[in-house]
């Protein structure tokens, strides 16, 4: 029965020391990790494109083959893929333009 109240104490000691840590030394965001997300976002942005260029491609491909008027939809849904992946970046890109004012707010309120 009295080693119920020592680890009783020694456990909220052991929670002290841990906020007082956190505290202290509260964990930072390295800069590698920032240049890893960057990396990402990049990624992200050269893969919507192509992606768009590709799709567009396929359809115009896929259109004219079957209607047997070789470069017109070719051309009209390659631009159309190259419009809609850049409005998907662009879009990618306001979404992490307010995710970056959202972190950068908080942690003015801090």
């Amino acid at each position: 029965m009295a080693e119920e109240p020592d680890r009783a104490r020694l456990a909220a000691l052991e929670e002290k020391l841990a906020k007082a840590k956190g505290a202290v030394n509260p964990p930072r965001k390295r800069h590698q990790d920032e240049q890893y997300s960057q990396a990402q976002l990049a990624w992200r942005m050269v893969i919507e494109l192509v992606a768009g260029l590709g799709i567009g491609f396929g359809i115009g491909y896929g259109l004219d083959s079957l209607f047997g008027t070789m470069p017109l939809f070719l051309v009209l849904f390659i631009l159309a893929g190259f419009a809609a992946g850049i409005k998907t970046m662009l879009r990618s890109a306001k979404e992490v333009q307010e995710r970056k004012a959202a972190q950068a707010a908080e942690q003015g309120e801090d």
